[in-house]
């Protein structure tokens, strides 16, 4: 339509109380799900930024 053309088209990313909602096929998020529980470095949870003042790292000089 015109109007889309004009002013962008709303974006399909929002459910209904405003929210982002990634629709992504089961498949897809299965795989995501699968990757992050085999893979440590795919984890966020892993990542050093969550792991501030862990033994063994650089920043524990003292």
């Amino acid at each position: 339509m015109v109007l889309d053309f004009l002013f962008g088209k709303d974006p399909d990313i929002f459910d209904e109380k405003g929210n982002v909602l990634h629709r992504h096929p089961k498949k897809k998020w299965d795989l995501w799900i699968h990757r992050m529980k085999t893979d440590p470095s795919m984890n966020w949870r892993n990542h050093t930024g969550t792991r501030a003042g862990a033994p063994g790292k650089s920043s524990d000089r003292n």
